[in-house]
């Protein structure tokens, strides 16, 4: 197994936001390995490796000619899944870096063509506990990067960005409709002094929005968290720009399957989706997307927004 490096910084907060809660459940595990079709001799790509759960599962598909490479800009990522994927036959490769680098990292590798990849977009239950101001109800430093030396953290938005810039993150990426008055509360209160904890950025929140929203059926820091993540670690630029990559190393007959969790993300990829059929170059594995069945959303209710597409290259 190797591990690699990489200095690049790189989806979903869950509605919850439960510290306490650290059991990773992968979502749609079965549908998604399934739906790739998986052969013993394919080259496989896991975008996001996360808890390991769909790369352990693929690994049981392929055999000593086929390969498994991992990525994720997480580093604690990677260690997980050098423990987890353990006593395979096949070749694994874990590139600690943002799925956007996946073109120059396995041409580093050696490899040109790959027949299957994953992304799965959901948030990962270990980030709760990673210590980077993820869940709203920890004093944990204000960071919400993925990658441990990344330059951009939502300390600095929240401290450093004008009214107006933090308002339309929030609003566009997080479609929160009280971002105008969360950003006039993170404004009036960083001049008293700096926002530097996530569990004071969700009071202040919580404190901007009308008392209807305060104590709804999710904390109301949820979506903008959710929305200052993304623009922290560039979520949608990078999904983007790795669906291309990933499409142009795909070999015919190749599959890619994404598993979202926000209107935004999926519409970004079935947006894309659409192109390539359009262009002839694809066809659609999923005529719809798949969601996880009643049993798993009543087992995971965080596996409730889920959608799984599929797509095949012609």
């Amino acid at each position: 197994m190797r591990t690699r490096r990489s200095q690049s910084s790189n989806d979903s907060m869950p509605q919850e936001g439960l510290p306490t809660q650290t059991e990773h459940r992968t979502v749609l595990l079965q549908e998604a390995v399934d739906s790739l079709d998986i052969q013993s001799s394919d080259i496989v790509v896991d975008g996001t490796l996360g808890g390991a759960g769909h790369s352990k599962l693929m690994l049981s598909h392929l055999g000593k000619s086929g390969t498994l490479i991992g990525f994720d800009a997480d580093v604690d990522a990677i260690a997980r899944g050098k423990s987890a994927l353990v006593d395979t036959k096949a070749t694994v490769h874990l590139v600690n870096a943002n799925f956007r680098l996946m073109q120059p990292e396995l041409a580093t590798l050696g490899v040109e063509k790959i027949n299957k990849a994953l992304f799965d977009l959901g948030w990962s239950s270990f980030q709760l506990t990673a210590g980077r101001g993820f869940s709203f109800l920890t004093d944990e430093p204000l960071s919400m990067a993925y990658a441990k030396d990344s330059a951009l953290t939502a300390e600095t938005i929240v401290n450093e960005w004008s009214e107006e810039s933090i308002a339309d993150v929030i609003y566009g990426w997080g479609e929160e409709r009280y971002s105008r008055r969360i950003a006039k509360r993170i404004v009036e209160q960083r001049v008293a002094h700096p926002i530097k904890t996530a569990r004071e950025l969700a009071d202040i929140i919580k404190a901007a929005v009308p008392s209807t929203y305060r104590y709804g059926r999710i904390h109301p820091a949820t979506k903008s968290f959710q929305a200052l993540r993304i623009a922290v670690n560039d979520e949608l630029g990078a999904l983007s720009e790795a669906l291309r990559c990933v499409w142009q190393m795909l070999a015919p007959g190749g599959r890619i399957a994404v598993i979202s969790f926000h209107s935004i993300e999926d519409r970004i990829v079935k947006q894309q989706f659409v192109e390539w059929v359009k262009q002839g170059n694809a066809t659609k594995v999923t005529k719809k997307p798949i969601t996880p069945s009643a049993a798993e959303v009543a087992s995971n209710p965080r596996s409730r927004s889920a959608k799984l597409r599929v797509i095949e290259k012609n």
